[in-house]
């Protein structure tokens, strides 16, 4: 499997959890924190614009923004030259 349709997939399924789980009164900031360090590791500095979910606190706002999605799809095809999608000519 192409490793940035893995990243895509383990984003989606994040971001899935965060809609669920991460709702969770009291839980929801120690899971942004877990899901902003798991962006990290997956793609480094882009990764750091999921740490903007802690600046909510109530975790309202931002359980309706896939941001591991996000980060993910526009980090695809990103890395090595190239491209994570073939095009047909």
């Amino acid at each position: 499997m192409n490793p940035a349709i893995a990243k895509l997939v383990v984003a989606v399924v994040l971001d899935v959890a965060d809609f669920t789980i991460g709702r969770i009164p009291g839980f929801e900031i120690a899971f942004d924190l877990f899901l902003g360090v798991c962006a990290v590791a997956m793609w480094g500095w882009p990764g750091l614009f999921a740490f903007w979910e802690l600046a909510d606190p109530t975790g309202q706002a931002d359980g309706f923004v896939p941001t591991m999605t996000m980060i993910a799809l526009t980090q695809m095809g990103k890395g090595k030259g190239k491209k994570s999608l073939p095009v047909d000519r």
